[in-house]
């Protein structure tokens, strides 16, 4: 039998462009090696920062050394940044490993839904949906999901009016108070991210949120234990067990995530079962919530004295580096890092399919 010949798209133009790298590579070998060997052909597709398309040697030298290109990025023209259409008529299924904007928010989505090839992952509704945390959180809501208090802000109110300013912080602090967390709605792994104590601090953050997205969140700060749950699936989703992660740092931000030893991962997290089991069931509903697609994680926050659980976020493309939570949570679960990796292209292939009555 012909292998399936897997498009493995990284890199990209966001901020996550490494970890892009690092996750593209362990996929990468994952499908070459034991069973996946048998079944599956790599074929890397690289977006260097600025944009351009690399295929073939060049792309598998990225995948290989782990090092960004920056190759035709000087002389880049818009026209010259699309795919060429040669390398994609080999191509049976693409596994885009595209963190941060232009890779999780729906746009690259888009572009492998007109090029009518499968796909691993949400589509371009469950990953706008699952990107915005302003859209997010409102679906959630309407799925009646526990969440802790925020404020919607956007970009013209903080820097276009300077009378409208100290009006917007009055409202955020009398509806949140401190401490509060300051998020551009629209970017991962905890970019630009801060959590505020002070009408000081909330000013600065607010500035420094809106040069990254126009659309920002406020959320009230809570003191709890951080948990994530991942699910995988399509129609029908499973949730893994849950783990819990602790750090030192003031909350788990870009360099706490990414490094190793900054965090500590329990897998699984040492909750009450009755605990365990509704953030499972919250998990899944979440993940149905913005009609997520093979695979996703979902962050809870759990308030120990309370007994309460509030819903975090959920994460459409979750990284794959080696201290990523999502497949140490499905190791923990039974299903080893090549068998999870097989697993969502064949969810991926599945959703292609036809309908039939």
């Amino acid at each position: 039998m012909a292998k399936t010949q897997v498009g493995v798209l990284f890199g990209g133009c966001s901020g996550e462009h490494e970890v892009s790298i690092c996750s593209a590579q362990a996929i990468a070998k994952a499908l070459t090696q034991g069973a996946n060997a048998d079944k599956y052909l790599v074929l890397p597709v690289y977006i260097t920062k600025a944009g351009v398309w690399q295929f073939g040697d060049r792309a598998a030298q990225v995948l290989q050394s782990g090092e960004p290109s920056t190759d035709g990025d000087e002389t880049a023209k818009p026209g010259d940044r699309l795919p060429a259409p040669q390398p994609l008529n080999d191509i049976d299924i693409w596994f885009p490993v595209l963190h941060g904007p232009n890779g999780e928010d729906g746009t690259i989505q888009g572009l492998l839904s007109l090029l009518q090839i499968p796909f691993v992952g949400s589509g371009v509704l469950g990953s706008a949906v699952g990107m915005d945390k302003i859209a997010m959180k409102t679906a959630f809501a309407q799925a009646g999901l526990p969440q802790v208090k925020y404020v919607a802000v956007t970009r013209a109110e903080v820097w276009s009016n300077p009378c409208v300013f100290p009006k917007l912080c009055d409202r955020i602090e009398e509806a949140l108070g401190y401490p509060a967390f300051v998020k551009p709605a629209n970017l991962g792994s905890s970019v630009g991210i801060a959590k505020v104590r002070s009408r000081q601090e909330l000013e600065a953050a607010l500035d420094s949120a809106a040069s990254y997205d126009r659309r920002i969140i406020v959320e009230a700060g809570v003191e709890a234990r951080e948990v994530e749950c991942a699910v995988l699936g399509n129609d029908v989703p499973k949730a893994s067990v849950v783990g819990e992660i602790s750090f030192e740092s003031d909350f788990y931000d870009y360099e706490t995530k990414y490094s190793a030893g900054q965090a500590d991962l329990m897998i699984p997290a040492p909750l009450p079962p009755e605990i365990t089991r509704q953030i499972q069931e919250m998990a899944v509903q979440a993940f149905q919530a913005v009609d997520a697609a093979g695979i996703s994680r979902v962050d809870f926050f759990y308030v120990e004295a309370t007994g309460e659980i509030f819903l975090n976020e959920i994460n459409t493309l979750p990284g794959f580096t080696q201290t990523s939570m999502y497949p140490m949570l499905w190791q923990a679960s039974g299903i080893s890092f090549d068998a999870l990796v097989d697993q969502l292209v064949q969810f991926g292939l599945e959703r292609s399919q036809p309908i039939s009555a």
